[in-house]
């Protein structure tokens, strides 16, 4: 199976870096980051050698009074017209989701989204996918959070056909949402996606797992091993950052507060597990700093 220009774009012989967004200590309960900002991040981004920009599908704002697990994914702008816009002004770094909540979406619309956005990109869209966990959407929108296993499975196999090349593939559909992709688009299961690990082998071209110490990585990656057999799908990790001036190294919530040194130690260490890619979620400092300290102080020893 030929992948589009982002599968290569995020696999290489070193592990490559990420970045989610909109992000920064100024996103609050009832506070958007400004749309340009986080399109200002992909330009530097691209320019300083980082390979991928991700963003969150939140599909509503969560009413003030409720509490949330992720405070930074209570007011997004919509992601496929957030990765548009990068798209514009980019030309080399992959553009993905992390992740599309399936079961709240139906999956033609998704389909048209993705084909129309890889496009765009000319080949850079990953598509990832997610279950979703905000009982007040599912509730809004008539769906059951008790099915999203099967929601899943059902959208995945209709996504499938609809974002293959492959005629005999598409000739499974009914009605194709609009023409074929030049290349397949990468299709991968952000956190469980409510699949087991043996599913998401079969069925994904990658895997984005949450951040966790890399000693307690060690037995779900070997699962992950296991499961896939002879094949070796992209494996992506998240990890929340807050990188410090000094040398320091600390776990914080999915992710740790560490000096560039212990970043690079850490990267070196998950590169051996066989992480493929690293999804930084910034924290506690400007984004755009903290790129321009990877980039002149931890790139370099990748």
């Amino acid at each position: 199976m030929a992948f589009n220009k982002a599968y290569d774009a995020l696999r290489a012989p070193q592990i490559t870096l990420g970045l989610m967004t909109p992000n920064g200590p100024e996103l609050g309960r009832s506070e958007m980051v400004p749309t340009e900002n986080s399109i200002e991040l992909a330009i530097q981004a691209e320019a300083q050698g980082f390979r991928g920009m991700w963003v969150r599908d939140v599909p509503l704002a969560v009413p003030q009074g409720i509490t949330v697990a992720d405070e930074q994914a209570t007011y997004l702008d919509d992601p496929f017209l957030m990765l548009g816009a990068m798209a514009s002004v980019t030309s080399t770094i992959a553009l993905g989701t992390a992740a599309t909540v399936l079961p709240l979406r139906h999956p033609l619309h998704v389909a048209k989204s993705a084909l129309t956005l890889d496009r765009l990109s000319h080949g850079r869209f990953v598509l990832g996918i997610g279950s979703g966990d905000r009982p007040e959407e599912f509730e809004i929108f008539g769906k059951s959070l008790d099915n999203r296993r099967a929601d899943i499975q059902s959208g995945w196999a209709i996504l499938r056909a609809a974002l293959s090349p492959d005629p005999a593939m598409r000739a499974d559909l009914e009605f194709a949402p609009t023409t074929p992709p030049e290349a397949q688009i990468p299709m991968i299961a952000v956190g469980s996606a409510r699949q087991t690990v043996q599913w998401i082998a079969r069925n994904a071209d990658g895997w984005a797992t949450y951040y966790r110490p890399a000693e307690a990585q060690v037995g779900r990656l070997d699962l992950w091993d296991k499961a896939r057999g002879g094949t070796r799908p992209l494996l992506i990790s998240s990890m929340g950052l807050n990188l410090t001036e000094g040398n320091t190294h600390k776990e914080i919530t999915l992710g740790v507060e560490v000096g560039s040194q212990e970043l690079i130690e850490h990267l070196h260490r998950l590169s051996e597990l066989g992480i493929d890619h690293v999804i930084f979620n910034i924290q506690r400092r400007p984004a755009s700093e903290v790129l321009t300290q990877i980039y002149e102080e931890v790139l370099p020893h990748l």
